[in-house]
């Protein structure tokens, strides 16, 4: 590729996402600065010759940018596919590994000053994306100390740093593409588990579309009604409406107690409506919506791509909408004791508000571990706040 070239050619785009753009500019940026470098070593006095093998290194920078090109501005499938799956994470991983293993030959393509220029760049991206005790980020660590750059202590001549940098050059772009990989690797991690969250609440609410469609279908399959008794009297309470007092037998005998269950049920299948499920989900659902604002004032906000913090927020909604059904569930089957029987429509509606809102208690456990994996991908040198 020639300089001119190069110069002259333009940013590409404008592309649809953030990512694209982002990478687009860096292609562009990586470009100009290599052309730059070899322009440099060229000049007349350089003390780095920029020889046919460092010729061979900058073809396959701009290879590499080529492919980060590509990626970002979607070309097309090679080979082409008749059908093709979204493939927006494989080219976020194209764009990135490519532009990462062209920073990284630039390192061993351009001069000594300026790879000098560059250590502490490559410093702090090994130490935020290295365990301290990775042995790279250690050997990073003792070529900035032998320069003096982490160390006041240490007096070295500009001779003695450009011959440090020659000597460990090999060593310092290595680290480059190490720490490169491992921030790599904690994005892959964080989409990962973005998926999983995406999945599992497209599943949720596709339950809760079923549970309502069968609700409202079949009332009567899974009636979300209560019986409570008083004074000899009993009536059948559901979300939308009630029946009229109907006698309750005391419970003397096995003919009494099917009699009452039987007058029960009678009332239960007359006064139950296609709504009232609609109704539990529903308020379910906005108990948990309250509960994703709630939960928003303490989630910090993440500068990667991948909306983490908005894939949490929405999979709390159809597990509110759950929580509610399955709640009233449990009462009506008498596995709360004490509140098997409620006594008027409010009373339900108002014990799903607060099971919609409970889901917090379940996927509050989520939210902390997409904090957890927003943390890992900060550096792995950050402290979480």
């Amino acid at each position: 590729m020639s300089s001119s070239g190069a110069v002259g050619r333009h940013a590409a785009g404008p592309v649809r996402s953030g990512w694209r753009e982002s990478t687009l500019t860096r292609v562009r940026e990586i470009e100009s600065l290599g052309e730059w470098l070899k322009v440099a070593s060229q000049q007349p006095g350089s003390t780095d010759p920029f020889g046919p093998d460092r010729q061979l290194l900058l073809g396959s920078v701009h290879a590499h940018l080529a492919a980060a090109r590509d990626a970002a501005t979607q070309a097309p499938l090679d080979p082409p596919r008749w059908w093709a799956w979204p493939r927006t994470g494989g080219q976020i991983e194209r764009a990135r590994g490519n532009l990462d293993a062209a920073e990284a030959l630039l390192l061993n393509v351009a001069p000594t000053w300026y790879v000098l220029g560059a250590i502490p760049s490559v410093l702090g991206h090994a130490q935020r994306h290295l365990v301290a005790t990775d042995p790279r980020r250690q050997e990073m660590e003792r070529i900035a100390r032998a320069l003096g750059i982490t160390s006041a202590k240490v007096t070295v001549t500009a001779e003695e740093k450009q011959t440090i940098v020659r000597q460990e050059r090999g060593t310092i772009a290595a680290v480059m593409r190490a720490a490169s990989s491992a921030a790599l690797r904690e994005m892959v991690r964080l989409r990962s588990f973005r998926n999983v969250v995406v999945v599992s609440t497209a599943l949720m609410a596709a339950l809760v579309v079923a549970v309502a469609v069968a609700g409202f279908v079949r009332p009567e399959m899974i009636p979300i009604c209560f019986a409570p008794q008083d004074g000899g009297q009993a009536m059948v309470v559901c979300p939308t409406a009630q029946s009229d007092p109907f006698p309750a037998t005391p419970l003397g005998s096995p003919a009494a107690a099917s009699s009452i269950v039987q007058n029960i049920d009678d009332a239960t299948m007359a006064t139950v409506r296609g709504w009232d499920l609609l109704l539990i989900l529903l308020i379910g659902l906005i108990a948990a919506s309250v509960a994703a604002a709630t939960a928003i004032s303490g989630i910090r906000g993440s500068s990667e791509r991948f909306g983490v913090p908005v894939a949490l927020a929405v999979f709390k909604l159809p597990t509110g909408a759950l929580t509610a059904f399955l709640g009233l569930l449990l009462m009506r089957g008498q596995f709360v004791p004490g509140l098997s029987a409620l006594d008027t429509s409010a009373q339900i509606l108002a014990w799903a508000l607060v099971f919609g809102y409970a889901q917090q208690l379940f996927t509050r456990l989520v939210d902390q571990q997409g904090q957890t994996v927003l943390n890992s991908v900060r550096g792995a040198s950050t402290t979480p706040p």
